[in-house]
């Protein structure tokens, strides 16, 4: 009996092992959704991470584009999806906003998700017109109270996160400027070029860098709390505005209720990427910097920001397009 017993835990004990062992995650590809449309900077950083992450886990990770809806369409998809880890989003600060823009939404922008990581924090940059007479943040702000709502300010649409930073700029320094809403980017650039937009807080530093140097537009400071390696020279818009730090953000959600120990693995593979040589290029010639949170770090950054921006989002009265 006794050898019949032992025979039969070890048997169990190799059964077990097996199971664990051909069911090790991840044993199939896995699915990054990106609520957004390709060529951004979002997706293009997604890529990167996706392969290099691929590459260290065993297994592809291939990109799925479902833009839409401010990014509704792309995190509902994920929000339904399996609890296993083979499915994943890649969030930005929208994500955080839309709980304030919205009267309801399809999931739970906290409850209905599991914090993997923060991939990278990405710094705007407040660009201005060449003839703007001044040269920094401190004379932006004497001019708006000089001309008390005269000047304006350029987004890419209401409720985006350069549109959101502007209201807050404008609160924390006390003066009025009108929002002017444009289809994207360039053509928010175009209005600085031209001087119909007196100020523009631009997401991707990369894509203005150029013109900087030129001489084409000024940029005046960086939201975040740090200067930016690509643009050394220009100052925080903190070290005028005490207090003032907006930051984009790129970070990595999966179902709720997936697995800690699948959770743990992903989030050490980005985190393994988000250090590496190769990455932190790619991220500063964007004018981002690597993160690599833990889930718990990536769940205060996106509980804090869900407060915070639903406190500007009520003080500007800000409703969605």
């Amino acid at each position: 009996m006794k050898i019949s017993a032992l025979r039969l835990v070890a048997l169990l004990f190799c059964a077990l092992f097996m199971r664990a062992a051909c069911c090790a995650f991840p044993d199939h590809p896995v699915r990054l959704v990106i609520p957004s449309g390709a060529g951004g900077v979002t997706d293009t950083l997604a890529r990167a991470l996706a392969q290099q992450m691929g590459t260290d886990l065993g297994q592809q990770i291939y990109i799925d584009n479902r833009p839409g809806a401010s990014g509704i369409i792309g995190s509902e998809a994920v929000a339904t999806s399996p609890a296993d880890g083979y499915t994943l989003l890649m969030v930005f600060p929208s994500h955080a906003v839309n709980p304030s823009l919205f009267r309801s939404l399809p999931y739970d922008t906290v409850k209905s998700f599991a914090p993997v990581s923060l991939v990278s924090n990405v710094s705007m940059v407040l660009v201005v017109n060449k003839d703007f007479a001044g040269n920094s943040v401190k004379d932006l702000i004497d001019a708006a109270r000089a001309h008390p709502g005269q000047l304006n300010f350029g987004s890419v649409g209401a409720g985006s996160l350069g549109h959101l930073g502007a209201e807050l700029f404008c609160s924390m320094a006390g003066v009025k400027m009108v929002h002017i809403a444009y289809k994207g980017s360039p053509q928010v650039l175009s209005g600085v070029f031209g001087g119909e937009v007196n100020m523009y807080l631009v997401a991707s530093a990369s894509s203005v860098v150029p013109h900087i140097q030129s001489g084409r537009i000024k940029a005046l400071g960086v939201s975040g709390n740090k200067r930016l390696l690509i643009l050394p020279e220009v100052p925080t818009i903190g070290e005028t505005l005490r207090g003032y730090d907006v930051s984009g953000w790129n970070g990595i959600l999966a179902p709720a209720g997936t697995p800690k120990p699948v959770v743990d693995t992903l989030q050490k593979a980005i985190a393994k990427v988000v250090r590496s040589a190769d990455f932190t290029r790619r991220l500063t010639a964007e004018g981002a910097v690597g993160v690599g949170s833990t889930p718990e770090e990536m769940d205060g950054v996106l509980r804090a920001d869900v407060a915070k921006w639903a406190a500007v989002v009520k003080a500007a009265g800000i409703k969605a397009e």
